[in-house]
């Protein structure tokens, strides 16, 4: 590479670092148009871009810069003041100058776009002075040169950009300092940390990662082996190379790391010109700037970080004459933070706009096919917002070069998911919405659980993993359970939804689900937990994730693999595809098969019971064939209407029982939010209850009554009596609207 060359890349690397600098600093300007620092920084900015393109014979670029640099003269000078208007237009020049620097990295010339109309703009914002202003003096060659030499030493010193001025006139000159000496050493010491900095290749930094990597791959191996082995000096010298591997492995891992600033510094820019656009007031405000992720992640975000401020302007954020109707302020704001959870940066988009309408949703997925009328009316309403994930999907009614095109959240929840990430969105109607991502710190080197099922060896990432539970032979009668098709594991008194790794996989032809002992493997996907069943758990590794080649692309539950101590190879299990494969739906309780009738009635020992606390000391149990669903709802979520208590499910009303009082017992206040949904047909009721207990089909004694409004008969189970409830009857005094407020205005409703 020749020194022109060399020079020139140089230049271009500067050019867009102060191009980041100047989208930042024209906004803070906007918000502090009398700060005269501020003015001088972004002038000597655009010096420097002119100053060196007049050496690199770059004249187009020098001739717009040099329009901006007369403009920013006369701010500096008093000679104007900063207004909207001359702020858009040095956010233009900043635009126009990095489409002259992108066509010069991409073909070597400036391009043939013409910006002699900028030019002339940013002239004609400065002509009132120009009139009066005496005329500069241009730089000399010597200088120009001089400068470009100023300006490579600070960039390799990572200091502050130089400014080679001509000589101006100057006033009376001030005495001599007589200690001058005396601030030698502090700006060496300023100096120093300067010049510890040094630019590196990306491709060198990912070289050294993929060196890193297999370095592990090999320490790991060691590490087998020397378990087998009696030497005590070379287990000593394991151990060393252990410690220094891991260190090795985590410097090199640093030095991949950014602060998540690089991708939110363009964000203000982004925000002030769609808000002009939309004609809409936005305030951007971002926490957690400093937290940092790996490079290749951060490039990944851009554009699903992009789409979803775009979405929160275009469809979250009210007109001003709209907010204020409703008593908002008249100008909206877009909250940005991130921060760091367990091995994961979350990141959060949140905006105080009208949130997301439900209906809308719901009716425009039916309209695309994108969900069937039955399927729409059994979702909850957190479902129905999740729907704007789906490809195609839009709510907009007219295409604009904003929306309509139904790519834009979609785009966002593959982008994210494709680095192991997940997304999720949570929304109140009038208030805002929230979009949560979840990204992992790192995609080269994790820790991970080691398990075993049906022979094969698979690997899990630590982040995800809550706690293991050993599941004997024997303990499996008394905490494992069905409720329809659907397996769960009594932990700690609730309800673990549980998969079958063997079946999930289907790595074996006839799963033996219940031979021998298990272990139960308790993983969180965004706060939903299920347990995973496998056969045996070994110990946590650091591993290399190695992608699937493209064979196996369409396997999504595996999120790469990865080579053992041992030389075997391990699949590595992607937990949100895990959950999402086996339909253990986020936040929600748990789904059980509903059956078309309700039972008329229960004979001893025959179907299946759920147990339910009624009283404070009387339990209840309801034949599971007409249970829907299990629900926990908040009590700020309960409606009372007249005698009623109701709550708004799966788009439409849900009236509320009060089981106790319809039972003859003292109603008391509804404290647990939890609720049996049982239904014939399409008729549905929600029971109110204070907890859910267990499921069992130990019945027995069983002894009809008479008299009892809501109760067949009673019966033993597990040595206690239990209530046998009448759902038919329940159900009809549900849908009779009957007074059911009583327990939850005791709960203060």
């Amino acid at each position: 590479m020749s020194e022109q060359d060399e020079l020139l890349n140089d230049f271009l690397v500067e050019s867009k670092e102060n191009l980041d600098h100047l989208d930042e600093e024209l906004l803070a300007l906007e918000g502090s148009p009398e700060d005269s620092d501020l003015i001088n920084a972004i002038f000597r900015r655009l010096h420097t871009i002119k100053g060196v393109c007049g050496f690199l014979e770059l004249k187009k670029l020098e001739s717009v810069s040099h329009a901006g640099e007369t403009l920013l003269g006369a701010l500096r000078a008093n000679e104007l003041k900063v207004t909207d208007h001359i702020i858009t237009l040095l956010l233009t020049l900043c635009d126009a100058i990095r489409t002259i620097v992108t066509c010069i990295e991409e073909t070597k010339g400036e391009g043939t776009q013409s910006f002699e109309q900028l030019a002339a703009e940013l002239l004609a914002a400065a002509k009132p002075a120009e009139q009066d202003a005496a005329p500069k003096k241009e730089l000399s060659l010597d200088e120009e040169f001089e400068l470009i030499l100023a300006q490579r030493e600070a960039a390799e010193s990572g200091g502050e950009p130089l400014e080679a001025k001509p000589e101006e006139p100057k006033p009376a000159p001030t005495p001599a300092r007589t200690e001058p000496p005396q601030e030698q050493p502090e700006q060496a010491s300023r100096a120093a940390p300067q010049e510890s900095s040094l630019r590196v290749d990306v491709q060198l930094l990912d070289h050294l990662m993929n060196l890193a990597g297999e370095l592990v791959l090999a320490r790991n191996q060691i590490l087998q082996t020397t378990k087998s082995l009696s030497d005590m000096n070379f287990r000593a010298i394991t151990q060393r190379l252990n410690l220094v591997t891991s260190e090795l492995q985590e410097g090199v891992m640093k030095t991949r790391m950014q602060p998540i600033n690089t991708v939110w510094g363009k964000f203000p820019r982004v925000v002030r010109d769609l808000a002009i656009q939309c004609k809409k007031q936005v305030r951007l405000e971002m926490w957690g700037k400093e937290t940092e992720l790996d490079k290749t992640l951060i490039e990944a975000i851009k554009d699903p970080l992009t789409h979803i401020v775009r979405n929160s302007i275009d469809h979250g954020i009210e007109v001003p004459e709209k907010r204020a109707a409703v008593g908002k302020e008249a100008e909206g704001c877009i909250t940005m933070s991130a921060f760091q959870e367990g091995g994961y940066v979350v990141i959060e988009i949140s905006d105080d706009g009208a949130g997301l309408n439900t209906e809308k949703i719901r009716d425009r997925a039916l309209q695309r096919g994108l969900i069937s009328r039955e399927k729409a009316q059994a979702m909850s309403e957190a479902d129905v917002h999740r729907l704007i994930f789906a490809p195609g999907f839009s709510t907009a009614d007219t295409v604009t070069n904003l929306s309509g095109r139904g790519v834009g959240m979609d785009v966002v929840k593959s982008s994210v998911e494709k680095i192991g990430g997940q997304v999720d969105i949570s929304s109140r109607a009038g208030q805002g919405s929230t979009i949560r991502l979840k990204i992992p710190l790192t995609l080269a080197i994790i820790p991970a659980l080691l398990l075993s099922c049906a022979s094969q060896r698979f690997a899990v990432p630590q982040s995800a993993i809550m706690e293991l539970v050993q599941l004997s032979a024997t303990e499996k009668s008394g905490l494992l359970s069905w409720i329809g098709d659907y397996p769960f594991y009594k932990l700690r008194g609730d309800l673990l939804p549980l998969l079958y790794l063997s079946r999930q996989l289907a790595v074996e032809s006839h799963p033996r689900e219940d031979a021998g002992d298990k272990v139960i493997v308790v993983l969180d996907v965004d706060g939903c937990r299920f347990g995973v069943v496998v056969d045996e758990v070994h110990d946590t590794e650091e591993i290399v994730v190695k992608p699937l080649g493209r064979q196996l692309g369409n396997l999504a539950v595996y999120a790469g693999a990865t080579i053992l101590g041992d030389g075997q190879i391990a699949l590595i299990l992607d937990p949100v595809v895990l959950a999402r494969e086996a339909k253990v739906e986020q936040r929600e309780a748990v789904e059980v098969r509903a059956a078309a009738t309700a039972a008329a009635s229960l004979g001893e020992g025959t179907g299946q019971l759920l147990i339910v606390q009624v009283g404070s000391e009387v339990r209840a149990a309801i034949p599971l064939d007409c249970v829907r669903r299990l629900e926990e709802f908040s009590l700020r979520d309960v409606e009372c209407v007249g005698k009623s208590a109701v709550i708004q499910y799966r788009g439409s009303i849900l009236q509320l029982v009060d089981v106790a009082g319809t039972i003859g017992m003292r109603s008391e206040p509804w404290t647990s939010g939890n609720v049996v949904v049982v239904g014939s047909g399409d008729a549905l009721v929600g029971l109110q209850v204070q907890g859910i207990l267990d499921v069992s089909c130990e019945l027995s004694a069983v002894k009809p009554v008479t008299g009892k409004p809501g109760i067949t008969s009673y019966g033993v189970i597990q040595g206690k009596v239990i209530a046998l409830l009448d759902v038919a009857h329940l159900l009809s005094h549900g849908l009779e609207a009957t007074d059911s407020r009583v327990g939850f205005e005791q709960a203060g409703v």
